[in-house]
């Protein structure tokens, strides 16, 4: 599978049931290859083999997934703490089996670059900062996709 890295989890532990007084170490990211298809991937594993993975690469960055398991996602459990895509699947990525190469988007494909830009969500699905509010009182308690951008960033 060949994508354009649209999101990406900072490295977290677990205590490993199987182990006990060990942790298993996770990140996930989400890869995009057209406007309309985009999948989550997820690597469970050792500290150091994690730490690398997740560093190997960043959001903007094109990747080569070779042999990853694919595996229907849990989608009321799994969409909680990922992006919801449009697949019933996601990948799992294994330490002894798969592999991940970063290159350039201009040598990979540079149509993908353009994918990077394109929101995940039904344009209509979105609520701007004005209609916010506008319309705060009516919108009390829900949950809302919310379209900004980020205008500085400071200490």
């Amino acid at each position: 599978v060949i994508g354009v890295v649209i999101g990406k989890t900072d490295v977290r532990s677990f205590p490993d049931r199987k182990n006990i007084g060990s942790e298993r170490y996770t990140f996930s990211f989400t890869i995009r290859d057209s406007p309309t298809y985009f999948i989550n991937v997820q690597s469970w594993g050792r500290e150091e083999y994690i730490r690398s993975l997740s560093e190997s690469f960043r959001v903007g960055d094109c990747v080569t997934i070779e042999n990853p398991l694919i595996q229907s996602k849990e989608a009321e459990r799994e969409e909680k703490f990922n992006p919801v895509t449009p697949s019933c699947y996601k990948l799992l990525l294994s330490e002894n089996h798969s592999v991940v190469k970063t290159s350039s988007c201009y040598q990979a494909d540079t149509r993908l670059l353009s994918l990077l830009h394109l929101p995940v969500k039904d344009p209509q699905d979105y609520y701007s900062l004005g209609d916010i509010v506008a319309n705060g009182q009516s919108l009390n308690g829900r949950i809302l996709n919310v379209l900004a951008a980020v205008m500085s960033v400071s200490q």
